[in-house]
């Protein structure tokens, strides 16, 4: 999670005039974590851009909250049949559904749109290869028709992970999934006012009248009624958090998406502000090493230095001393969900030692290697979680290079299969969503990045895909946890909770992230 983002923006940004600002219109004025590279849904894994994408684009179903534990509920669809021992599956759109430029959702919409996604997402990669065939059976209708069953096909299509699942136009969704749509056309509650957009400092999106809610259910998370009550949303880039918290407590701005830590003090003392844990899952660090070079090729080297992971020192450097801002052990899905046990926990709860990392990395044969550790300078959360593990794996024994570049070179460089001496990586920090973790089936990190590749691992996640009862599935769950403490795709580095901070007058804010339908301005 990036919780600064230094992008080039004026502090005056907070104030500056709204071209439409009137006493009919009802305007909400957000600050973001950042700004996001793309528009694009599918092109990048952006927190800021999945944020924007869930006001501009819907998905075909919606995952529920925590109460609800998080299954996909219909959204777009009416509702589906299931058939062939759940190898066809046929999902109907529900009427009313219209695209920002005023033409109907069809079914070859979505189909393409589907297929775009399937090329970039862990998840929908692991739908791809088990749908034989995926059609436009009428305007309507939806059909798979899958080689082996994929119990979780809702909650593939409905997930809140990065990427999510965005219905567009077929013209659009024709779009090399690996470049950014240049025109943003969905059909979500709000639409995109690309003429007002200032680089690096404003985004405007509007009210989109030709929206028509479900008329079913009640908003939780993404599912559920999506009922916007704000005309405009406006989203403010400003880097600093300091400018940002003054012009909440004045009421220039009405929303602070991540306060920082040591600010929220004062914000739970202002009576016109309110604070919220963002996430009840929270967010998971990771430190994610390449399989593909030395020394993190062999698996011992990896099983030895899980010895020297301590979670605490990682969550604290960023989340504070006070525990109930985290929680540790972590260990491969997060914890309270359905899937997380306590397999394998073990090897981070046993007592650190140091000196007996360093012996088992001799013993393992490590022999010295440079490990190249890239690091983005503008994530707050990623360098401080990257100063740890640069620490930890100095004190046992690792030569280490810490690279640090600006966070668009990061992201390339972590694309890279080179040598680290070449451009490459041996490792690298990063967090995501507790919600981008819930199951093996949208936990891309057991793949990604890094190239992990445990054949263990992949036959116990396909035989969970297969597999449609709950309690089986923790019990495979528990497996590719165990597993996972052996090959080690990644280490993980507790989990933490970050805070959002909003003007009290507004209710109906959902759990999750920055949503912007149910929410409103009491008078």
């Amino acid at each position: 999670m990036n919780r600064r983002r230094f992008i080039a923006a004026s502090a005056a940004a907070l104030a500056l005039p709204s071209l439409v600002r009137g006493e009919k219109i009802s305007v909400l004025k957000f600050v973001p974590l950042g700004e996001p590279p793309s528009l694009d849904p599918i092109a990048t894994s952006s927190f800021d851009a999945r944020c924007q994408a869930f006001m501009m684009f819907d998905t075909l179903y919606g995952q529920a909250g925590a109460e609800q534990g998080f299954v996909a509920r219909p959204q777009m669809v009416a509702g589906h049949t299931i058939e062939n021992d759940g190898k066809t599956w046929t999902l109907m759109l529900r009427d009313g559904l219209m695209f920002h430029d005023g033409t109907k959702v069809l079914a070859r919409d979505c189909v393409a749109s589907i297929r775009r996604w399937g090329a970039r997402d862990y998840c929908g990669q692991l739908l791809m290869q088990r749908t034989d065939e995926l059609t436009a059976r009428d305007d309507r209708t939806i059909v798979f028709r899958l080689n082996r069953p994929f119990a979780v096909l809702p909650d593939a299509l409905g997930k809140f992970g990065i990427n999510m699942c965005a219905m567009m136009p077929e013209r659009l969704a024709s779009t090399d999934p690996f470049k950014p749509i240049t025109e943003v056309v969905g059909s979500g509650p709000f639409h995109f006012k690309a003429d007002e957009r200032v680089p690096g400092s404003l985004s405007v999106f509007e009210r989109f009248d030709g929206y028509k809610p479900r008329e079913d259910g009640k908003p939780d998370f993404i599912s559920g009624p999506k009922i916007v009550h704000f005309d405009r949303v406006e989203w403010h880039i400003n880097p600093d958090q300091t400018t940002v918290i003054e012009a909440l407590q004045t009421g220039e701005i009405d929303w602070d998406e991540y306060a920082l830590d040591d600010l929220l003090p004062k914000l739970r003392r202002n009576s016109r502000i309110s604070v919220q844990r963002v996430g009840s899952t929270g967010y998971w660090a990771q430190m994610s090493v390449n399989w593909l070079y030395p020394p993190f090729d062999n698996p011992a080297i990896r099983r030895a230095l899980m010895g020297a992971i301590d979670q605490t020192e990682f969550v604290t450097a960023v989340a504070g001393a006070d525990p109930s801002a985290w929680q540790v052990p972590t260990g491969f899905f997060p914890p309270g969900t359905a899937m997380a046990s306590d397999a394998g926990l073990s090897a981070l709860t046993s007592p650190r030692d140091p000196g007996k990392v360093r012996s088992d990395l001799k013993a393992a044969g490590y022999r010295g290697e440079k490990v190249v550790l890239v690091v983005p300078a503008n994530a707050f959360a990623l360098k401080a979680f990257s100063a740890v593990a640069a620490n930890t794996m100095r004190k046992a024994g690792m030569d280490v290079d810490e690279q640090v570049m600006d966070s668009a070179t990061w992201f390339r460089r972590i694309l890279s299969k080179k040598p680290p001496s070449e451009g490459g990586w041996n490792a690298l920090c990063g967090a995501l969503q507790g919600t981008d973790a819930l199951s093996p089936a949208n936990h891309s990190l057991l793949a990604f990045p890094g190239w992990p590749n445990s054949e263990k691992i992949k036959a116990l996640r396909d035989q969970w895909l297969e597999t449609p009862d709950v309690t089986a599935q923790r019990q495979i769950a528990a497996a590719i946890q165990a597993q996972a403490f052996i090959d080690v795709p990644y280490y993980p580095l507790g989990t933490y909770y970050p805070a959002t901070a909003f003007r009290s007058d507004l209710t109906g804010v959902l759990d999750g992230q920055a949503i912007f339908w149910n929410v409103r301005r009491q008078v």
